[in-house]
C-alpha cells in the first residue's frame, strides 16, 4: 500500500511541476500584455499628437541621440548576457549563470546612470517636463521605462542572492525564463522608444 502511494506521488510530481510552470508562464504573459497596452497607448498618443502638430519641431531636435544610442547598445548587450545566463543554467553551471546574471544587472545599472546623466543635461539646458509637450511625453515614457528597468534589476539581484551551490539547476532555469522574458520586454520597449523619441523627431 505504501509503495503504491509512493508510485502515485512520483507519477503526479512531474505533472504538478509542469502545471505550476505553465501557470507562472501564463501569468507573466498576461502581465506583459498589460504593460504592452500601457506603453503602446502612450506611444500611440505620442504619434497622433505629433502628427496633429505637424511634427515636434525644434523640441525633438534637442534630444541626446548619442547617449540614447549608447544606452541601446548597453541594453542589447545585457540581453545577450541574460541569454547566456539561461544557457549556463540549462547545463547546470550555476556559478557561470550567476556571473552572467551579475553582468546583466550591472549593465542595467549602467543604463540608469547614463539616463540620469542625460536627464541632468536636459534639465541644465532648460528642457524640463514643463518646457514643451514633447518633453512631457519624453519624461513620461522614458521615466516609466526606467522604473520598469529598475524593477528588473532588483529582481535579478534578488535571484542571484537566492542561488546557492545547492540550488536545483532546474529551479533556476525556470525562474530565469520568467526574469529574462521580462528583461527582453524592457529591451524591446526601449527600441521603440529610441526610434520614436530620439530618431523620428530629430529626422523630422
Amino acid at each position: 500500500m505504501a509503495n503504491s502511494a509512493v508510485e502515485i506521488g512520483i507519477a503526479h510530481a512531474p505533472h504538478e511541476v509542469s502545471t505550476s510552470f505553465e501557470l507562472g508562464k501564463l501569468g507573466m504573459w498576461v502581465f506583459l500584455a498589460g504593460e504592452t497596452m500601457v506603453f503602446g497607448g502612450l506611444m500611440g498618443i505620442f504619434i497622433l499628437v505629433g502628427i496633429s502638430h505637424g511634427g515636434w519641431g525644434s523640441d525633438g531636435a534637442h534630444v541626446n541621440w548619442v547617449l540614447g544610442a549608447f544606452n541601446t547598445l548597453v541594453l542589447f548587450t545585457s540581453s545577450l548576457t541574460a541569454a547566456l545566463a539561461q544557457g549556463a543554467a540549462r547545463v547546470q553551471d550555476l556559478s557561470r549563470a550567476k556571473r552572467y546574471l551579475s553582468a546583466t544587472a550591472l549593465l542595467g545599472v549602467l543604463f540608469v546612470v547614463i539616463k540620469a546623466f542625460e536627464y541632468a543635461g536636459d534639465f541644465r539646458d532648460g528642457f524640463t517636463p514643463l518646457a514643451a509637450l514633447f518633453w512631457s511625453f519624453y519624461y513620461l515614457m522614458t521615466g516609466l521605462h526606467v522604473l520598469h528597468l529598475l524593477a528588473g534589476i532588483v529582481v535579478i539581484f534578488g535571484l542571484m542572492f537566492m542561488v546557492t551551490p545547492r540550488t536545483p539547476a532546474g529551479w533556476l532555469e525556470r525562474k530565469l525564463k520568467y526574469v529574462c522574458l521580462y528583461w527582453y520586454f524592457v529591451e524591446t520597449v526601449w527600441v521603440f522608444l529610441f526610434a520614436l523619441v530620439y530618431l523620428a523627431p530629430s529626422a523630422g
